[in-house]
């Protein structure tokens, strides 16, 4: 059925129900990928711009690698990222890697100095919002929210016993430091999770002049000089500590005899033998309020800064013998040696923030001053210090994100720390004169580590593509899962439960059902990532009352100290026009004074991610519900029709600029050619994808939206894609919806759906499949592509070419033959007769086997389009002539193109600077005439820029506008010739041992049938039972049928009023002809939807007379109609539908496999079998659980019979009891089976 003859609900203008204005504008949302990737490679900055980070830091960090005697010296100069080899479609194609040859220039210093550049391999770039394409499949890098460097302080509480402080040093690299109090009172420290020590000896260890018990006291304490007043017998000094050992002065008859040793209580008998021994002043801590620090220098086994060092060697390497020298350098290495610990700047500026120290931010290692205060700060814990407090481990103030950029420097530093290893040891081994960076240098090591980050490591995965939504919502996921991250089995409640200091920064609705549920989670729609990598969200600035357009972005900490009011409360003319308003302060709600709201959020739906600011009504939706409905819009399939919400949120119009499905201008200008395959802008060509098969196999067909002469803006999108509609996201159709109950067919969530849906093509969606298979060379001799197979029928071949391969526009079922390819058997001395009969009749009488590519079970479609790829190898007389025609001609083309666009950007260049440009030899370069010197000029021209004579300031301001303006187009001019020419040169780029591939797309077409998942926004989903002819489906008043039937008891206990709301606003929008836009927590009112409704005649409860279809008699009640938007989501039944007659066995139990992939039987379970023995159905039990399982010589029997007609079964033994008895001999126990008859 045509389009036109559809019945799409047509749309003039468009409402907006939010009452807040001046809705802040979205940024970029795939920011969070694109910005932290620039960071790592700074691509676009020249070298010696180029900032310490991403992989620049690496590079200075390894670099200069050093022989071990010292001799020789490798210095790192700069690194350079060429031009890709390959085109994304190419590399989708072939299978290779899109990315930038990564080369590096090093300076090998000996005798003599030599400077070279060494490849290190291929560099993957981004192309889209965040997708690589690796190994021809696009995949994303997730961001990991981790848990910050930095000093955190947590509270334990023992049941029945006083609760414990602890404190951990974290870094980013390097030992983990736990202080924890023990029973004793005193102070103990771990280091990673090595045994229990005390804390001063870690402290003495630190600084020679912390080593003895006075200083460590005054560290903590205000040690004072107590007067000894004899009159009272020294009674001021009783319970005051003694803060050094106080003995005997000289000439005292007890003359060095300690009377008080240090850290201990003075008691009134010492006090008097203190007054009685002349001395006049003592050194005394008074009276401390907590004894933390005393207890814990008692306990303390050292007593200097050499002690502490062999005590901590003795416990980080029991079994060594300790030695002073190998202890301090232990000591160095694990606490002071950068590369192997270090704070990180974000662990130096959360502990200087703690503690309000200023140690500089480029101090990475552990400072003692650090360890002193983390001990303070532990003791003002334990006496109720109101300054301190513990930290919330699961606040986004202790959380961080690693982006990208951090996420490969730590696995391609890995990757560089051998090649330093593998560069030392060749420095040893190598002869003197041969030795240069290339021979030192193996590059594998590096550009091992970059394979796997991209193609293996777990945060990297291939991108949903199931639509543009889908895309976009995975490439802004976060993940607390990975290397140095959570493990799902053991993350606990409170880890994946929402937080208050999610909000703005990540969205408390999305995440999935299962064992991930708040692992894995999303970024909220304004929410960005400061340099720290904090989460941070904008708020406007109030001041005295007054709103400002000042925005500022606030971390998670940050937000907690300052008064933050909703945006929703009331504010007029600038002002909040209440005296008293709700605010958000430190992780509560307060009732608070006008004039004491520092900050307003900028917008209702600041606290949700994309996914859910896409549900209208959200607010009337109960989270779980919410969950799904934000959940399943990613499993929406884009349909063949398109259709935009009629009841959307604004954000509608947003998601699709920033998906990868779609083109967006790079730059401004005017369009200079459309057509269906490629959209040009001013020289800057768009190629179209059409029918493309993506990732989850939906189909991508990109159309053109713009016309010849239409001027675009800069990221202005110039086609739709798959799943939008004018660039609007479209995932579903707008259909007419009646709650109400029909036969029982809608038990259980089960949907109704008319038959105009199917015969319309409402809901069906195009699904591509791609097979491909290759030929290689085998040791019995090269496999081949053929239409002559060995015992394979004519008809069965009738399809492929001479090559072997199916024509486009074939129409193929499971069974049929894609590519014929045979293969070589192993070969016997051939006789004289089978020499002549291979003679005779060629490759199909040689003994070869068939391995040709079959259409796969479940597949069914028609080809759409075959691709043959081969490597450039031997070639016949003829073909190297056609070749070379072929070559000839695509460099005359290219030299033709390069020379219009470069004589296009001569004219305005001369325009600008007035006058002719002439060659060396002197002729204007107009006047040559000849495209091929016109071609070789201008890819000199690039090197001419300084050298070219303004004669002007202001005209050579002008000329270089122009040149930066033009020359990037006639630059994608040559590269596209060159390109095109070297691929002709080189033929393909196979994998290895590949010779030959052939590609085969195959596009099924799906109609919505029953079996079928479908959805709305609100989490109200449901399977489709049956498909009624359109003549009996209910229909209204004006003989309009419903389209599909929901239950309505589906509503009341999932509390998603939304897509009541929803139903009721889409009837009225689409009978007055608008689009309506209900902001998330800012839609339309009851009142305001009840007056549209009136306005179309409709009546105001949204309930209707529906009459039944069948017998056109009036439903005794009335019914809620209208328009809901509806997905149909991927789990399609034509993808679950699966039969097994025979097929393969397990190994080891020789029962079926399971699953559909692989061809495998359905499980009848032990339930089930409690079911047949329940119907006492004895035969069919021993049956399921013999022949049709594991009894093979059962199996074998059946056959027989059913051969001879008998149809008798001889049950045996199966093959898993004989698994168990090996099982149980294997415990030395020998089962052995007796049979006797009963």
């Amino acid at each position: 059925m045509p389009i036109s003859a559809q019945r799409i609900i047509k749309t003039d203008s468009v409402r907006n129900f939010g009452k807040l204005p001046g809705e802040f504008e979205l940024s970029d949302l795939t920011r969070i990928q694109t910005e932290s990737f620039d960071k790592f490679l700074q691509y676009d900055k020249k070298p010696d711009a180029r900032r310490d980070q991403g992989l620049e830091a690496i590079l200075r960090e390894i670099f200069p690698i050093e022989s071990y005697d010292g001799q020789y010296r490798l210095e790192y100069v700069k690194y350079e990222l060429g031009r890709p080899r390959y085109t994304p479609t190419e590399c989708r194609q072939l299978r290779l890697t899109y990315g930038r040859p990564f080369r590096i220039w090093l300076r090998l210093i000996k005798e003599q100095t030599i400077e070279e550049e060494v490849y290190l391999g291929d560099m993957p770039i981004m192309i889209g919002g965040g997708e690589f394409i690796i190994n021809g499949a696009e995949r994303v890098v997730v961001s990991q929210l981790h848990r910050s460097p930095g000093v955190d302080f947590v509270e334990n509480h023992d049941p029945g016993e006083r609760s414990v402080h602890s404190c951990r040093i974290i870094p980013e690299r390097g030992s983990w430091i736990e202080l924890v109090v023990s029973k004793k009172e005193a102070l103990g420290v771990r280091i990673d999770q090595s045994g229990k020590f005390s804390a001063m000896t870690l402290l003495r260890a630190m600084e020679p002049e912390n080593s003895t018990d006075t200083a460590l006291l005054k560290l903590f304490y205000d040690v004072t000089s107590a007067k000894v007043v004899k009159s009272n017998a020294g009674e001021a000094l009783v319970g005051n500590y003694a803060a050094e050992d106080i003995v005997f002065p000289a000439g005292h008859d007890r003359c060095g005899e300690i009377i008080c040793e240090c850290c201990h209580a003075i008691t009134a008998e010492q006090a008097a033998e203190i007054a009685e021994s002349g001395l006049k002043t003592v050194e005394v801590v008074d009276r401390p309020s907590d004894t933390l620090i005393l207890n814990s220098v008692l306990e303390d086994a050292t007593a200097s800064h050499e002690e502490a060092l062999l005590r901590i060697y003795q416990r980080l390497r029991p079994g060594n013998p300790p030695q002073l020298e190998k202890a301090i350098d232990l000591f160095k290495e694990k606490f002071f040696d950068v590369n192997r610990y270090r704070l990180g700047r974000v662990g130096r500026f959360r502990i200087n923030r703690k503690f309000n120290q200023d140690i500089s931010d480029d101090e990475m290692t552990l400072h003692s001053q650090d360890f002193v205060n983390s001990i303070r700060y532990l003791v003002k814990l334990r006496i109720g210090d109101a300054s301190a407090h513990v930290d919330d481990i699961d606040n986004l103030g202790n959380r961080r994100l690693r982006t990208i950029d951090e996420l490969a420097m730590d696995e391609l530093r890995k990757g560089f720390l051998k090649l330093r290893r593998t560069v030392q040891e060749r420095m040893s081994l190598k002869d003197v004169e041969e030795m240069t960076p290339r021979t030192l240098i193996n590059p594998k090591s590096v550009s091992a580590a970059i394979e796997f980050f991209f193609g293996r490591s777990e945060l990297s995965q291939v991108v949903d593509q199931t639509n543009p939504l889908s895309m976009l919502t995975h490439e802004r996921r976060l993940s607390a899962l990975g290397p140095g991250g959570l493990n799902r089995k053991r993350a606990g409640f409170e880890v994946r439960d929402v937080h208050i200091s999610h909000y703005g920064r990540i969205c408390p609705i999305e995440t999935p059902e299962g064992t991930n549920i708040g692992l894995i989670s999303s970024l909220s729609l304004f929410a960005k990532v400061d340099d720290y990598g904090f989460l941070i969200s904008p708020y406007r600035k109030v001041e005295k009352g007054k709103v400002t357009d000042e925005i500022e972005w606030l971390r998670a900490d940050e937000e907690s100290e300052v008064y933050v009011s909703p945006a929703d409360t009331p504010v007029e003319k600038g002002k909040i026009s209440e005296d008293r308003v709700l605010a958000r302060y430190r992780n509560d709600v307060h009732w608070v004074e006008a004039k004491e709201v520092q900050f307003i959020d900028v917008a209702p739906s600041q606290m949700v991610g994309i996914s859910a600011g896409l549900i209208p009504f959200l607010e009337h939706d109960d989270a779980n519900r919410a969950l799904m409905g934000s959940n399943m819009q990613r499993q929406a399939v884009p349909l063949l029709i398109t259709e935009a919400p009629i009841v959307g949120t604004g954000l509608e119009e947003q998601v699709p600029v920033y998906s990868g499905m779609l083109q967006r201008a790079e730059r401004a200008g005017r369009v200079t050619y459309v057509d269906a395959n490629v959209v040009e802008v001013e020289g800057k060509r768009y190629p179209l994808r059409k029918f493309t098969g993506l990732n989850e196999r939906t189909c991508l067909n990109q159309t053109p939206l713009v016309e010849v002469g239409q001027r675009v803006k800069r990221d202005e999108i110039l086609c739709d894609s798959a799943a939008t509609q004018n660039g609007i996201l479209a995932l579903g159709r707008n259909v007419l919806v009646a709650f109400m109950s029909w036969e029982g067919y809608n038990f259980e969530d089960a949907i109704i759906l008319s038959e105009r849906l199917v015969k319309d093509d409402v809901y069906t969606s195009i699904h591509i499949d791609e097979f491909d298979v290759e030929i290689r060379e085998t040791k019995l001799g090269r496999e081949e592509f053929t239409r002559d197979i060995p015992n394979v029928s004519e008809k069965a071949l009738r399809h492929l070419d001479e090559n072997g391969i199916v024509a486009v526009g074939t129409r193929v079922v499971p069974g049929d033959i894609l590519v014929g390819k045979v293969s070589p058997k192993a070969k016997s001395e051939l006789t004289p007769e089978e020499k002549l009969l291979h003679a005779i009749f060629g490759r199909a009488g040689e003994d070869v086997k068939n391995e040709s590519l079959e259409v796969p079970s479940g597949v069914e479609g028609i080809v759409t389009h075959t691709e043959k790829f081969a490597r450039k190898m031997s070639l016949t007389e003829a073909e190297r002539k056609a070749y070379d025609a072929e070559v000839n001609k695509a460099e005359k083309q290219g030299q033709e193109a390069i020379s219009e666009k470069f004589l296009e950007f001569l004219s305005e260049l001369e325009k600008t600077i007035g006058r002719h440009l002439t060659d060396d030899d002197g002729r204007e370069i107009r006047s040559l005439g000849d495209p091929k010197a016109v071609a070789k000029f201008a890819r000199e021209f690039e090197d001419q820029f300084d050298k070219l004579d303004f004669r002007s300031p202001q005209k050579q301001a002008d000329a270089r506008k122009v040149i930066k303006d033009l020359w990037p187009i006639v630059e994608d001019v040559i590269e596209e010739a060159d390109h095109k020419i070297n691929t002709l040169k080189r033929g393909e780029e196979l994998q290895s041992g590949v010779l030959q591939m052939v590609k085969v797309y195959v596009a099924s077409k799906r109609q919505i049938s029953v079996g079928d998942k479908m959805a709305g926004r609100h989490g109200n989903k449901g399977v489709i039972s049956k498909v009624l002819p359109e003549a009996d489906m209910p229909y209204l008043e004006d003989g309009t049928p419903i389209d599909i039937i929901l239950n309505p008891l589906g509503v009341p206990s999932r509390m998603n009023v939304g897509q009541i709301l929803e139903t009721h606003l889409g009837w009225a929008a689409s009978k007055l002809g608008f689009r309506a836009i209900c902001p998330v927590f800012d839609g339309c009112e009851e009142d305001v939807m009840r007056q549209y409704l009136a306005e179309a005649g409709l009546p105001e409860d949204g309930k209707s007379v529906l009459f039944d279809g069948r017998t056109g008699e009036p439903l005794e009640q009335k019914v809620t109609v209208g328009i809901i938007y509806m997905l149909k989501l991927h789990h399609l039944v034509d993808d679950k539908v699966h039969a097994r007659a025979t097929g393969p066995y397990s190994l080891i139990t020789q029962q079926p496999l399971g699953g559909k992939a692989r061809f495998g039987g359905q499980r009848f379970g032990e339930m089930e079998v409690w079911a047949l023995e329940a119907y006492g159905a004895a035969y069919i039990l021993q049956e399921l659980l013999t022949v049709k399982s594991d009894d093979v010589e059962g199996r074998t029997k059946i056959y027989e019979s059913m051969v001879k007609g008998e149809n008798t079964l001889e049950a045996g033994t199966p093959a898993s009891f004989d698994v168990l008895n090996n099982e149980i001999r294997g415990l030395c126990l020998n089962l052995q089976l007796e049979k006797s008859r009963v």
